[in-house]
């Protein structure tokens, strides 16, 4: 929708552009920017993106940490390899890039930050996008059961699963039962099936079940839940999905939102 205020177009849409060419000077109609932004924020809007997050865009993504600290190289490498490969599927979508993103790591590394940068990149270009929490979709889904509720099952999750690009974010965050599971795989399936790519984080790692060898990063702000691998807390049948459907992507840091809250015990 135009902009009523654009000084090119007036709220008209349209602008004219003038040429010379060899037959003089030619006049014709074309669309105005603003148009295009309108849609921008439109699409934005309805993406669902909590207000916390708008402002996350690849160029405020810290991936440089300043922290006098022996592994401090070593985490910013992988800050550094993530941010590579979520910009450069979003730059590349969608030729080809019907297969998704799986960040994976610690809480507070950045990983809904790179995935909702990705997200907003994309819908700046005119693409469709939806956010989702993944305990607040489950709520969702199970408040439709109630027979007061004003929504069904089906128009819960229709949007979700027929987003052009969907980010599911903290995948495995709530306790696994048979009904999550068996939501979550129809979910991941009909996407996959469709084609539609689909950004996920989650705090659970593809740990070994048998060792439970993790990166001392992973160590040191481990709760007793994140002993459980990605497996552990899906299931193979959606983690097999998962690795079809996803490129996935180690994320290894501290927590930047304990760090900051010890600097500002400190001050």
């Amino acid at each position: 929708m135009p902009k009523p205020e654009c000084p090119k177009c007036h709220g008209t849409g349209w602008r004219t552009v003038e040429t010379r060419g060899e037959r003089g000077l030619t006049r014709k109609a074309t669309p105005c920017e603003c148009s295009a932004a309108s849609r921008a924020e439109t699409l934005l809007d309805r993406t669902r993106i909590p207000k916390r997050y708008l402002a996350c865009d690849f160029e405020n993504f810290e991936a440089d940490l300043p922290y006098d600290e022996p592994d401090v190289a070593t985490w910013n490498l992988s800050l550094q390899k993530a941010k590579v490969v979520v910009q450069g599927f979003a730059r590349e979508y969608p030729n080809g890039r019907d297969r998704g993103l799986l960040l994976m790591g610690p809480c507070g590394v950045g990983k809904t930050h790179l995935a909702v940068a990705a997200l907003r990149e994309l819908i700046a270009r005119g693409h469709e996008g939806l956010f989702y929490d993944y305990r607040e979709l489950l709520k969702e889904i199970q408040a439709s059961y109630n027979p007061v509720s004003q929504t069904s099952e089906m128009e819960v999750l229709e949007p979700v699963l027929k987003a052009e690009v969907l980010l599911l974010d903290d995948l495995g965050a709530s306790k696994p039962s048979a009904w999550v599971l068996e939501t979550v795989g129809h979910i991941l399936n009909v996407r996959y099936n469709e084609k539609r790519a689909t950004i996920l984080t989650t705090n659970f790692l593809d740990i070994d079940a048998a060792t439970r060898v993790t990166p001392r990063a992973w160590r040191e702000q481990a709760t007793p839940r994140q002993d459980d691998s990605l497996t552990d807390r899906m299931g193979q049948r959606v983690r097999s999905r998962l690795y079809e459907m996803c490129a996935s992507v180690d994320m290894i840091s501290r927590d930047f939102r304990a760090r900051e809250r010890e600097a500002g015990r400190r001050a």
